[in-house]
């Protein structure tokens, strides 16, 4: 029997298998040296201010039977302790040792376990009256959904322990309030439905994933009460099957739909499965930013309607871009599509590595596409509830952002590339090394790349089973004139999955040439947020204007001039860009409007744009993606 894949995403069927965190390994690079920080500064960055916060100390309040009063945090502070679980977890298989806090919290966890395996620090200790008593805002099924998914991480990297065992007795717990004799609801925020699944495909108890089936089904009916958002906030206006886009809180409705494939998949309900790739679709085409962020409104989190896309306004949350990678991987698992790719890397390079300073210690939960005056100075905890935007935080009220990026990072190897029966397919082209099996006998490989600074992509085989097998390499949407070469031949490779098959023998290369041209890029003329501006991307990078090298409010661009390349010290590596720039004069005026323009422009003089993923980092700055053009 083979070994179990020790991902966080193991579909049963699908068009590809994924491969475990084991079977890839980054290397030194731009996703290698952030799997870095995670392990040495971003986990342990979320250990001390969940300590500190009282966070993972709600547990032991919990244990004690102490009073109430003497608990921290939200209602849903007990999720990030188990996604902090979740990155140890994973970050625990990468060192080859448990990670620092993973037993101690998980011990204190257990200990806050009732009887009958209702777990939550808030209502606990409240007694049994208070349970479910509020499934619109107290978010105890969600917060399972997050213990779930650390137990499924500990399960696959290193087999039953405490961990599994307590989610085991909570999801035991939620099928006999939720199953088919107990109560129909369901969780305002969804997330338990995709655990549920993952924690089916661990133990092959087949309740856990008609609960999920369940709670898909319900929502929409509706389930659950009206707000003052509307039940669209809650994706419970229309019946999963039957939406279009995806709608209301961008994080809810990304990780219901997440759910729903899970489920779809593993049931073969196809129908289900086509109806959210038609919301994915409709929701790219008219609800994304240019970064690949979703969620324009700071009203509810929520996305807008069709091309309400406004950038001084965008939400964009981390946790949301986090979700919108988990989708598309599920999506490319289910169906081989390479656009699903294709958004995972835009989100990945442009919302995901926007998040934490350089130094780790310091996170964006907006990630805003203008800002018009340079951000507060945050030093330890934001003290008010809503986010700063324009500077990163070390902690929130609400921190839900850092932990999730510390499982996402710890557990990245496990989105990078996949299997079928005929060979291997690379579709994050990062530094990497990867060694599986096929049907054939045992391969492996060596991705060497200076991506995304560089174009050139490297695959050398290092191990092969003997006859004919499969490379296949994601050419991203955006490249033109992408080539690959390999012995003695080079041919085009156009935007998709290009495969070469034959029988490839230790040390023979397959080399993937990516024009990195830097380029303009216009918006849909519907958006009307930034019709007249232009913006600038070079491979997966999205750029931005920042004031500390230029005066954004005044600020013009020509786009007859084509974007150059430069360096930057202050940025370590990154390639920045410079523009052909104008800064007008406007005129001072009693009133800012009239029928004559009020302004004249300067001589066009050189402008340095940075990666939009690196902004922030130079101190409180405005900042702006999209340029006004002037010719």
């Amino acid at each position: 029997m083979a070994e179990p894949i020790k991902g966080p995403v193991v579909p049963t069927r699908g068009a590809l298998r994924p491969l475990g965190v084991d079977e890839v390994r980054l290397a030194p690079g731009f996703w290698g040296d952030r799997q870095e920080l995670n392990a040495s500064v971003i986990l342990g960055h979320c250990r001390d201010w969940m300590t500190r916060t009282g966070w993972i100390g709600n547990f032991r309040v919990a244990a004690e039977g102490r009073p109430a009063g003497e608990l921290s945090g939200r209602e849903f502070a007990d999720s990030e302790v188990y996604k902090l679980l979740e990155g140890l977890a994973w970050e625990s298989a990468r060192a080859g040792a448990d990670a620092p806090g993973l037993k101690e919290i998980t011990a204190l966890v257990a200990a806050a376990q009732e009887p009958d395996g209702y777990l939550n620090t808030r209502f606990g200790p409240l007694g049994p009256g208070h349970r479910y008593g509020d499934l619109e805002w107290g978010h105890e099924l969600y917060c399972y959904g997050h213990l779930i998914q650390a137990a499924v991480a500990r399960a696959r990297t290193h087999g039953e322990d405490e961990l599994t065992r307590v989610a085991r007795r909570a999801a035991d717990h939620v099928y006999r309030e939720f199953g088919p004799d107990g109560r129909e609801g369901v969780c305002g925020h969804a997330e338990i439905e995709m655990a549920l699944v993952e924690l089916w495909r661990v133990t092959g108890d087949d309740r856990y994933l008609e609960q999920a089936r369940l709670f898909v089904e319900r929502r929409g009916r509706p389930a659950l009460a009206d707000i003052e958002y509307g039940r669209t906030y809650f994706q419970d206006d229309v019946p999963v099957r039957e939406a279009r886009v995806m709608r209301g809180h961008a994080v809810r409705a990304l990780y219901l739909a997440s759910g729903a494939v899970d489920v779809a998949v593993e049931t073969g309900d196809d129908e289900l499965l086509q109806a959210v790739i038609a919301q994915w679709d409709r929701t790219v085409a008219a609800r994304t930013y240019l970064t690949g962020g979703m969620g324009s409104r700071y009203s509810g989190e929520s996305f807008g309607e069709d091309h309400e896309l406004p950038p001084e306004s965008a939400y964009s949350e981390t946790c949301a871009a986090v979700a919108s990678v988990m989708l598309s991987w599920r999506l490319l698992l289910a169906t081989g599509e390479p656009r699903f790719a294709d958004l995972a890397e835009r989100t990945l390079y442009n919302v995901v590595a926007a998040s934490p300073a350089m130094d780790g210690q310091a996170f964006f939960y907006v990630n805003t596409l203008q800002q018009r005056v340079p951000g507060p100075r945050v030093e330890g905890q934001w003290p008010w509830g809503r986010p700063p935007v324009g500077r990163r935080a070390p902690w929130l009220a609400v921190s839900c952002c850092p932990a999730n990026l510390g499982r996402t990072l710890a557990s990245l190897p496990a989105y990078v590339a996949t299997t079928d029966d005929h060979g291997v397919q690379l579709h994050q082209l990062t530094a990497c090394t990867i060694e599986t099996a096929l049907p054939r006998g045992r391969v492996g490989l060596r991705v060497e790349t200076g991506y995304p600074w560089s174009g050139a992509v490297t695959v050398r085989v290092m191990e092969a089973p003997g006859g004919p097998w499969r490379i296949s390499l994601r050419v991203p949407a955006w490249s033109d004139g992408a080539s690959v070469s390999y012995g003695d031949t080079r041919q085009a490779a156009a935007p998709g999955l290009v495969t070469i098959e034959r029988d490839w023998r230790p040390g023979e290369e397959l080399r993937l040439d990516l024009p990195m041209r830097p380029r303009w890029t216009r918006p849909d003329p519907r958006i009307d947020a930034v019709r007249g501006c232009v913006a600038v991307e070079r491979g997966p990078l999205v750029y931005c204007a920042e004031s500390p090298d230029t005066r954004l409010d005044v600020l013009g661009v020509d786009p007859a001039t084509p974007p150059a390349e430069s360096t930057s010290a202050d940025l370590g590596s990154a390639v920045t860009l410079t523009v052909n720039a104008r800064e007008t004069r406007p005129e001072e005026t009693p009133w800012p409007y009239g029928d004559e323009p009020a302004t004249s422009a300067d001589a066009p003089e050189p402008l340095t744009l940075i990666p939009y993923h690196l902004w922030g980092n130079r101190g409180p700055a405005a900042m702006r993606v999209w340029l006004p053009e002037i010719s």
